[in-house]
């Protein structure tokens, strides 16, 4: 990896930091808007890129919020890597609405479901609205963001006579 794809990685990162401090209240202190530069990164720099965009993002809410699900902040980093890197793997492969619907159903309604069982299931449904409310608005500004963004990036990071 180049540095301006390192540097455009770490932009990112950046990004899902400051989405990670704007918050929408829920059941578990808050849920943040960090995923849409994940998702972007993801489609922009390669599924494994967003994963780690998406970790990264997600650890980084978690601490702004005083870890509140204490260690397993790590099952949700892990499920964030694995939904960004599904949702950037289908996108990136013309199957925009599958990723779509595959990202809001996975971190909706799927990447909560453990908890049902190590918490309640109590703790599942009153985590759903805000967890559905925050799914949406990442997912609408990446999609909204995404087909004009990602050319105007990759003519930057990836001009004539470097690696893409």
């Amino acid at each position: 990896m180049d540095v301006r794809k390192i540097s455009t990685l770490a932009m990112f990162i950046a990004l899902s930091a400051v989405g990670a401090a704007i918050k929408i209240p829920s059941i578990v202190g808050s849920l943040a808007l960090d995923s849409f530069p994940a998702l972007i990164a993801g489609v922009l720099l390669g599924p494994i890129n967003g994963g780690i965009v998406a970790g990264l993002g997600t650890l980084i809410s978690a601490i702004i919020s005083g870890m509140p699900l204490g260690p397993l902040h790590f099952i949700i980093v892990l499920e964030m890597f694995i939904l960004v890197w599904m949702f950037c793997t289908l996108y990136n492969t013309s199957q925009k609405l599958g990723a779509v619907t595959l990202f809001l159903v996975g971190n909706a309604l799927i990447a909560p479901l453990p908890f049902m069982f190590i918490i309640s299931t109590s703790f599942y449904i009153a985590l759903l609205p805000s967890l559905i409310t925050a799914t949406v608005i990442n997912l609408v500004i990446a999609v909204i963001l995404m087909p004009k963004l990602v050319p105007i990036l990759k003519r930057l990071i990836f001009k004539a006579g470097h690696d893409s």
